[in-house]
């Protein structure tokens, strides 16, 4: 169904970094997701009222606002789609993460304002009147929002949105919140005892825990989140097909909305060899980086002594000393300046965020460790959290 579908209202559906092509799909899944959740609700509030069962009304209400969230949906993949300007240089793809947030609020809106009800009907319970058309009507709801997020999820994977990401989390939780209505239906048929309440607590709890996940990984797309493993690991691939570029480090990577990531790393070059050349080559690996991920990069050139068996001696020694004090620790940016009476080492030290030491105490411990190898050794050191 979802192939067909991309068929018959995506075209290029393939070309899913063409604005134009996103669009397409974030207004096919809105339009198919509104449809679905207003058919929902409306048939369950039929069932609702005629069972007076508070459970399935709230889940009813909850599709009501999973339509609003389309809609939000919706008009985010239009902004979205539009071209960058002189205010917004990077695109407006972002705004994506902007509606992702604002279904995250109306879950949990839902959530609680179910959660307040249903624990009022724990205290003030009323008779509940189950039929077998109720029965259909939530069996064939659990298989609509089951659908409907294996649908968004699949499309998610497909152009990378967040959004959709967001819905398909969304319908999986209400899959499973229906379910727990439709399990309460089932025993109060069959034992006549009242779990109406009961449910309508678990079914709220599902929606704020859905609710919250989605608001956390948005919080996390806004704030600006680490680069994704397999993208770091694509482009030292690709960066190792060149001999020329001896390591890379300092990656930057600045995620402005999907499709639209820009990314900046230094590049270890042999100082001895012929600047424009090496400038060829760095030039070559950003409209690789560009042509085969779709990233922009800008790569610094680093000229670094490799002949000199004195540098690259005290460039092991530093290496070694890193490790001794944490094996995560690595240098880069390595030079030495000989003196008189003192010989500086300069390099940066890329240490992990999670190691429990200041920058400074850092610092110094590696330079005492370093004295104690030669009395004579002074070391310039910057750190680089990564």
């Amino acid at each position: 169904m979802t192939n067909f579908l991309c068929r018959l209202f995506v075209k290029n559906r393939q070309d899913v970094k063409d604005p134009a092509v996103r669009r397409a799909y974030g207004t096919m899944a809105s339009a198919v997701g509104i449809l679905a959740n207003l058919l929902l609700a409306a048939i369950k509030l039929l069932a609702g009222m005629l069972s007076g069962s508070i459970s399935i009304t709230a889940d009813a209400v909850n599709n009501l606002s999973d339509a609003g969230s389309q809609v939000v949906s919706l008009i985010s993949f239009k902004i979205s789609a539009k071209p960058a300007d002189r205010d917004h240089p990077f695109g407006h793809a972002r705004i994506e993460y902007v509606a992702s947030m604002i279904v995250s609020f109306l879950v949990l809106l839902v959530g609680f304002e179910l959660l307040k009800e249903s624990v009022n009907q724990v205290f003030h319970p009323t008779d509940v009147a189950v039929s077998a058309l109720t029965l259909v009507i939530l069996g064939v709801s659990v298989a609509v929002k089951l659908w409907l997020s294996f649908f968004n999820r699949k499309l998610a994977k497909r152009i990378h949105s967040s959004v959709m990401k967001a819905t398909a989390a969304d319908s999986l939780s209400d899959a499973a919140s229906t379910g727990a209505v439709l399990l309460s239906c089932v025993i109060s048929l069959l034992t006549g005892v009242r779990t109406d309440a009961y449910m309508g607590i678990a079914v709220a709890v599902l929606i704020l825990v859905a609710g919250v996940k989605i608001l956390n990984e948005t919080k996390n797309s806004i704030l600006g989140s680490a680069p994704d493993p397999e993208t770091v690991e694509q482009i030292l691939s690709l960066t190792r097909e060149y001999p020329e570029i001896l390591g890379i480090h300092d990656m930057v990577v600045h995620n402005y909305g999907p499709g639209n990531t820009i990314a900046s790393f230094h590049a270890e070059v042999d100082g001895n060899e012929n600047v424009f050349f090496v400038h060829d080559v760095i030039d070559t690996v950003e409209k690789r980086v560009w042509s085969d991920l779709g990233i922009r990069a800008t790569i610094h050139m680093d000229p670094i002594v490799t002949d000199d068996e004195e540098i690259n001696a005290l460039r092991r020694v530093v290496e070694r000393t890193v490790r001794e004090i944490d094996e995560r620790l690595t240098i880069h940016d390595f030079r030495f300046v000989k003196g008189h009476t003192h010989s500086n080492l300069i390099f940066d030290v890329c240490a992990p965020f999670e190691l429990k030491v200041s920058d400074d105490e850092l610092k110094e411990k590696i330079g005492l460790r370093l004295r104690e190898e030669n009395e004579t050794f002074c070391t310039v050191i910057t750190v680089d959290r990564q």
